[in-house]
């Protein structure tokens, strides 16, 4: 027996493992207590994402659990132990705003569990790779010191700077920046991670999504920008954008080609590794150009406000330079662009209404 183990086995990116590593032959454990509906709402709930998984994967077992209760990771890695090849963690508190609410809860998830889950998995399986889906909100703000040029529909980094070809690298600081508690909370579990690799010499690794996507995602307001833009284009529901006129740009990236990067790094684990992981130049859009395209593969007009207040620690541009992993892991390629994943999300949003 080689087990997986996911951590937010309801989530987009759990989800999305969950199948992908199953078809590949591994016995999945998925933990999920569907903290999403708590975060934001019922319409947020992750409970027909397990189901569907319950239904559809042959011995998939899913574990309603607390990732912060350490006596429950404790008993259930104990009872698989050295079969864990592999524990995917993508459990966490993923909104700025959401976060500012809650700061002891947003850090105890994303924080302290974390730690939680590193000490199980050293203690119960030291030998397994431990993946980390971080955030480029490590960052915090820094990105927007950049020289940037407005241009008609978004902004652009400079073309004089050495980040435009490819975007931003890993060597971008953490340091000296405004990251919102959210930000902040991650970056503690981020280093964290690093050094159970560096320290104790295991296989982890994080990696810094940009906008993570695809049809599996139940979006809201305050997480998961494209799914829930999509969703109220089709359903006529208000959004609101939140500042920098609209053009600021995000890089997605398909949770498949991250899942995939995810199966590389299994294949041949390395220790302490930090990899950007978003959609690069490869697939990114502006607010303004993601609205443009979604109304056009729809055929319907967003019912849209905007509001001059930017959230804090909101990146005006991003873009991820893949180029590390690409030479860590020379077969891995992106498979979605940006188009293909606006209209694979409208397709699911159109079947579940």
């Amino acid at each position: 027996m080689s087990v997986i183990v996911v951590t937010g086995s309801g989530g987009l990116i759990g989800g999305e493992a969950v199948r992908f590593f199953a078809d590949k032959g591994y016995d999945i454990v998925g933990v999920d207590n569907d903290m999403r509906s708590y975060f934001f709402s019922a319409e947020a709930s992750t409970r027909w994402r397990v189901e569907d998984l319950k239904r559809d994967i042959p011995g998939y077992s899913h574990h309603d659990l607390d990732i912060r209760d350490q006596a429950a990771m404790d008993c259930l890695f104990g009872s698989l132990g050295t079969a864990v090849s592999a524990v995917i963690h993508t459990a966490a508190q993923p909104s700025h705003d959401w976060a500012a609410r809650e700061p002891l809860t947003d850090f105890d998830i994303n924080a302290r569990a974390t730690l939680v889950l590193l000490e199980t998995v050293r203690k119960h399986c030291p030998e397994a790779a431990f993946i980390f889906t971080s955030t480029n909100k490590v960052y915090g703000d820094t990105p927007n010191r950049l020289p940037l040029v407005e241009q008609k529909t978004r902004w652009e980094l400079d073309a004089a700077h050495p980040w435009h070809a490819r975007g931003i690298d890993e060597t971008m600081s953490i340091d000296a920046s405004t990251h919102s508690v959210f930000g902040v909370s991650k970056v503690a579990a981020d280093v964290m991670v690093q050094e159970y690799g560096r320290y104790f010499g295991m296989n982890t690794v994080c990696f810094r999504g940009g906008c993570l996507t695809g049809s599996g995602h139940s979006g809201a307001e305050l997480h998961g920008f494209l799914a829930y833009l999509v969703k109220c284009v089709l359903t006529g529901k208000p959004y609101t954008i939140y500042g920098y006129k609209g053009k600021q740009v995000r890089d997605n990236i398909h949770a498949t080609d991250l899942i995939r990067m995810f199966a590389h790094f299994i294949e041949a684990p390395r220790s302490g590794e930090v990899y950007n992981a978003g959609g690069g130049r490869h697939s990114n859009c502006s607010m303004m150009e993601a609205v443009a395209m979604a109304e056009e593969l729809f055929g319907k007009r967003l019912n849209s406000t905007y509001k001059d207040d930017n959230r804090v620690g909101d990146h005006i541009w991003w873009v991820s330079d893949v180029s590390k992993f690409k030479a860590h892991y020379p077969g891995w390629d992106y498979r979605y662009g940006i188009r293909d994943i606006i209209r694979e999300i409208g397709e699911n949003v159109r079947e579940r209404l």
